[in-house]
Order: structure tokens, then sequence, then C-alpha cells
């Protein structure tokens, strides 16, 4: 493919890659659109062309990307190899890309379904850096075949038993945050490891999502109650309830959460609807798990007490943000995020939990209050880190916000329910969602910020060419 070197962006002087392969893309296009191309001979795309942009759109959106960022890679891949008018349209499960050659000729459409998700985004950053350097005319046609085969077979950046025991100390780290203690978070980590094990004997034999998500919570949070009632017991004054409360924060989907907010901003109303109904089936396994656990606790005599339940509150106790860091740290690694990128994770965990904890406390602000300013604040730094490492945003912000998932109201909502409280109960899971809502709105809030006076991209002319920043009511601009 013959390109000309004026018509790419230069790597020394980018500054925000995928703003700058927008006003790219658009410059090229309208040489690909132009009127007129009808009288002229009409060349034929070239069908590898149109497999390697659906699978590289299939393949982002499998790992975890969101439907906007989806949608920009595989229209700078079409500008990139030369495929004429092209459209793209992503949805939470299908893709399709359509272009015409012109002339007589009909047009040429293709699509690939996501039937499996798997949450890896070192895949993720491997797939942008191959979009980048085929936008930037470093990557021919056969060298993107070559390198997204190299891309599919490559193994991730930690083996698996570490991706479990990742998975482990999410919970672990969340207990010791909320006051567990090391023997409580040590029989966490044991606890949804084997919950998460339980689910993976569950998915080999066909069972529906949802019902192993219900088996690993029940599976952990029966440990956590049979340590309560030991403890009970033997008057051991252990902090048991953390265990539930870390499994909970384990699996909460704060993936999910980020891009149904990220999908409906940007105007992807579709994928935004599915990812938020995902959301709450989620929300609705963990629910039935951990709440049929609780209910059969309660009737065989356990005592649970509403009155001491794991929270961390406001605190900043070393231990509290040991804890914050460790979960940033535990999610990144369960999600393949390459290792690089974890000591600045480690960090935005614990600022994410200060400015938190700091809104409340100076100013007697609810829970939900701190969650929007701290999840902003992350948004900001995580899209400015973004920009400096030439990385996607997604591995920075998903793990830096699962100090805040709302494991421990969730739990409290749970347990008020069980023991004949339903109003309060119910008060206490509405908030747990309108946190989580929360904590979704603050992280693009500062993205959009970000974009909003960044030099250049969206804030100059790329915001032409973004849907979500036209104008749907009034005539004026």
């Amino acid at each position: 493919m013959a390109d000309d070197p004026q018509q790419r962006p230069t790597p020394t002087s980018e500054d925000n890659l995928l703003s700058r392969l927008r006003d790219w893309r658009a410059s090229k296009e309208a040489e690909l659109h132009a009127e007129g191309l009808e009288d002229e001979a009409v060349e034929m795309p070239d069908p590898r062309a149109i497999d390697l942009v659906l699978r590289v759109g299939e393949l982002l959106l499998a790992s975890g990307e969101g439907t906007e960022a989806v949608s920009e890679a595989m229209l700078s891949l079409s500008v990139a190899f030369e495929l004429p008018r092209t459209e793209v349209s992503v949805t939470f499960t299908v893709i399709s890309l359509s272009t015409h050659p012109g002339g007589d000729s009909p047009p040429i459409t293709g699509e690939r379904v996501v039937r499996r998700r798997a949450l890896d985004y070192f895949r993720v950053n491997e797939l942008h850096t191959l979009v980048q350097d085929a936008a930037l005319g470093m990557l021919e046609l056969e060298g993107a075949i070559a390198r997204l085969q190299a891309i599919k077979r490559a193994r991730p950046p930690y083996p698996g038993w570490l991706m479990i025991t990742g998975f482990g100390l999410i919970a672990s780290s969340a207990s010791l945050m909320v006051g567990g203690g090391l023997l409580v978070a040590t029989a966490a980590f044991i606890a949804t490891v084997l919950g998460d094990r339980v689910a993976a004997v569950t998915a080999k034999r066909g069972i529906a999502e949802f019902y192993q998500m219900a088996l690993a919570s029940a599976t952990a949070s029966s440990i956590g109650v049979l340590l309560l009632w030991i403890s009970s017991v033997l008057d051991l004054g252990l902090y048991a309830g953390a265990i539930i409360t870390g499994n909970i924060m384990a699996l909460l989907p704060g993936r999910p959460l980020v891009a149904s907010l990220q999908d409906g901003i940007s105007g992807s109303y579709v994928s935004a609807s599915a990812r938020l109904l995902e959301v709450f089936f989620t929300l609705g396994a963990i629910i039935s798990g951990v709440g049929a656990v609780a209910y059969t606790a309660v009737r065989l005599g356990v005592d649970m007490d509403l009155d001491n339940l794991p929270s961390a509150g406001t605190s900043v106790d070393p231990v509290v943000l040991l804890g914050a860091a460790g979960i940033a740290v535990a999610f990144a690694v369960s999600l393949a995020v390459p290792p690089r990128m974890l000591p600045a994770i480690a960090v935005m965990g614990v600022v994410i939990w200060l400015l938190y904890a700091g809104v409340r406390t100076a100013f007697g602000a609810p829970p939900i209050m701190g969650t929007v300013a701290g999840a902003g604040a992350i948004g900001v730094l995580a899209h400015a880190l973004s920009r400096r490492t030439r990385r996607p945003v997604l591995p920075y912000v998903i793990p830096a916000i699962a100090p805040l998932l709302p494991g421990s109201i969730l739990y409290r909502g749970l347990l008020q329910i069980t023991l004949d409280h339903p109003v309060s109960g119910l008060l206490s899971l509405s908030e747990a969602v309108t946190v989580g809502l929360a904590l979704g709105a603050g992280v693009n809030l500062g993205g959009e910020l970000v974009r909003a006076f960044q030099r250049g991209g969206l804030a100059g002319a790329g915001r032409r060419h973004r849907p979500a920043a036209r104008r749907t009511r009034g005539g004026f601009t």
C-alpha cells in the first residue's frame, strides 16, 4: 500500500493519539469519499483488510474495550488500509463493517459476533499499538495480519495460577481494609479462590454465568458464616463478616458498570443498555448467593450483628491505605494488566481513597459525593497517564476505582433484609447501586474534562467527528 507520509501523524509530536487519529482519519476520508469517484475506475477493496478490521474490532470488544474506542480503532484501520466509504456499527455482541467501492459495484458488508468475553487488558494494549502503528504508516497489511495472529496466540503476562491468586487477593485486601485482620484476610483469600474454582467447574459443565456467580458468592459466604459461628462459640472476637464483604468486592462488576455509562455518554445507547442490564444480572447473582447463605445462617441461630458490620468508613490508617493499594493491584493482575502499569495503579488506588475520605471528612458529605470526587480525579489522572504512556485508559481506570466499590453497603443491605428490616435493606441496596453509578459517572466525567481542554483533538476539529459531540437539540452551533 502506497501512502503519502505527509498524510500520517508523526509519532514524535503526538500528544493524544486517539484524538489526532480522528482528525487524520477525517482528512483521509475526504479523499476516499470524494465526489466523482463513480466516474473513475473502481478498485475493489482487499478482502483481507476487511477481515482484519472486523477481527481487530471483535477481539477488542471481547477483551473489554468500550464501544466508542472499538469504533475508532476499526475506522482508523479502514482508512489506513484504504477501504472506501466505510461505515462501522458496534453493539454489545455484534460488529459489522460496510464499504462501498463506488460505481456500479455493490457495497461489501462483513459481520462478526462476540460469543465469549474475557477481560484481558494485555490484549487491549497490544491491539491499540497495532492500530496506532498502522495509522502511522509503520505497518503494512501483511504485517498487521501477522501481528494480529501473534496477539491472539500470545500468553498473558501472568501465569494462570497468579491471575487466580490475584482474584483472591482482591478479597483479602478488602477484608484487611475494613478491619478484618490478618487471619480473616487469609480466610477471605481461601474462600474467594475456592468460590472461583467452584464457578470454573460449573462453567465447564455449561452452566449459565448467572448461576456460576451465585455459586461463587454462596461458597465464599458459607466459609465466612462458618468462621463467624466458630468465633461466636469460642469467643474469638473475629471480624468474620469481612470475609463476605471481601468476596462481594471481588465479584462486583466494576468494568461493565463503567463501560455502560461510558457507552451511554458517547451515544451508544444500545450497548449502554445491554451493559447496564449485565451489571444488574451480576448484582442479582451476588445477592442471590449471599442472601441465601445469610438467610440460612440466621435461621440456624448464627449471631449476625447489624451493629458490628465491616466498614472502612473514612479511615486513612496505614492498614486501610495498604488495603486500597492491594485491591487496585490485585484487580489489575486479575485483568492481565501489563506489569509496568502496576506501580501507577497502586498509587491511584491510594489516591482515590484519600480523596473519598478527605471529602467526606472535610465537608461531612455523603458517600456518593466522596465517590464522585475520587472517581472524577482518577478519570483525569488516568487519561493524563494514558496520553503520556501511549496506552489505553481502561487498564488504569478499572483497577484504580476498585477500593470504592460498594461491597460493605451491599452486604449491610442483604443482612438487613435477612433480619426482617426490609425497608432499611432496600434503602441500603439502593445506596449501593447509586454509589456504583456515581463511581462510573465520576470516572467518565474526568475523561470528558480532559478531552474538552486538551490541545487539538476533541477540543479542536476532532470534536466535529465524534458522534457524542453533535448537538441533538437546537439549530445553532
